[in-house]
């Protein structure tokens, strides 16, 4: 249920209708925009008297939510949610509401002098976050696995030397005691449903990528991300990285539908991954252009060095020169988009 407050309701008026609320067994989430305070109600409100609550002078309308999601439903939050991310030298990185987040770098972090070198570039092209796996879920128990622990040790000497947040994925809830120096953590499309693993993330504060599953539902997506804001973590932001379909010409089929209806129902950002989506680097840059044409609040973008050469999913990773042209590109299509582009300093 959402009760949408009326405009002037003091602080302390607020706080007296909430204790209100919260004596008839309701946990209560308050959103307050600009102009206008919103109060979801969450739990049994079947005996909630409608009638009621409008009657009362501070409320000017009560709405039944009809989708299971409520937290993570507009309704809750009218206003878009904005992802905040420290960086170690002092920048502050954003994305959504307006921000486009430009989340780049190798499929699987495979050395020092490699991932150094990789955040060096998409950093001076103006990528805001660097992304390197170290815990791979691969399809096949024979294929490279990642570096682990060394691995997440090599990208934390990343962050250090270029200051750019790091984005890694997490397989299980054992890996947490050592994700400290993680900015935001991946949920990768194969956890989606890891309920157990959910909820521990929302018992934690660092942003949380969400990637959509190989065959899940919108709702079953904006669920997921549920299951981590019931336990007080907000910071979600959604990834569309496409869903499996008969199609075999690509490695998913992109779904960029999604983004417009993901943001149609949902406050929080939504960002689309085009090189998990086609698997075929020439593809990632129209598809990349295509997402923030479509509404898209950020990119995350396998980069590589040396694509032929790397260890894991070489063949959807695009070059270094590529990533730097298709930056200046989508800088403009951003633009036309109403979004601006994180430019580090120093970035041309």
């Amino acid at each position: 249920m959402i009760v949408a407050m009326k405009r002037g309701v003091s602080g302390e008026e607020l706080k007296d209708f909430i204790a209100l609320l919260e004596r008839q067994g309701l946990r209560i989430h308050c959103s307050q925009g600009l102009t206008q305070t919103v109060l979801g109600l969450v739990g049994d409100t079947s005996g909630v008297d409608e009638e009621a609550l409008l009657a009362h002078h501070l409320v000017e309308k009560v709405l039944r939510v009809q989708e299971p999601y409520k937290r993570a439903n507009r309704l809750f939050h009218p206003e878009d949610t904005r992802i905040d991310v420290p960086g170690p030298d002092g920048g502050l990185r954003h994305i959504g509401a307006g921000e486009l987040g430009i989340i780049a770098g190798p499929c699987s972090v495979e050395s020092r002098e490699q991932i150094v070198l990789v955040a060096e570039s998409v950093k001076k092209a103006g990528a805001g976050f660097l992304r390197g796996g170290v815990f791979k879920p691969r399809t096949s128990p024979y294929s490279f696995q990642g570096l682990g622990c060394k691995g997440l040790d090599l990208l934390l000497a990343a962050k250090r030397e270029t200051g750019l947040p790091i984005v890694t994925e997490i397989m299980g809830i054992h890996q947490l005691e050592v994700f400290d120096g993680v900015d935001i953590i991946q949920v990768g499309a194969r956890n989606m449903q890891n309920f157990t693993l959910l909820r521990e993330l929302g018992r934690c504060r660092k942003p949380i990528l969400l990637k959509r599953g190989l065959a899940s539902t919108i709702t079953e997506l904006l669920m997921a991300a549920e299951y981590i804001m019931s336990g007080g973590n907000d910071r979600i932001i959604l990834c569309e990285r496409g869903i499996r379909t008969f199609d075999t010409y690509t490695r998913n089929t992109l779904d960029l539908s999604s983004i417009p209806a993901l943001k149609r129902q949902s406050h929080l950002p939504v960002i689309v991954d085009p090189s998990h989506a086609t698997g075929l680097a020439w593809m990632v840059p129209a598809m990349a252009r295509a997402a923030v044409a479509a509404g898209a609040d950020g990119l995350i973008l396998e980069v590589h060095n040396n694509p032929e050469a790397a260890l894991c999913d070489g063949e959807q990773s695009i070059t270094l020169e590529s990533f730097a042209s298709l930056m200046g590109v989508l800088e403009r299509y951003a633009e036309i988009e109403g979004k601006s582009l994180y430019r580090n300093p120093g970035t041309p």
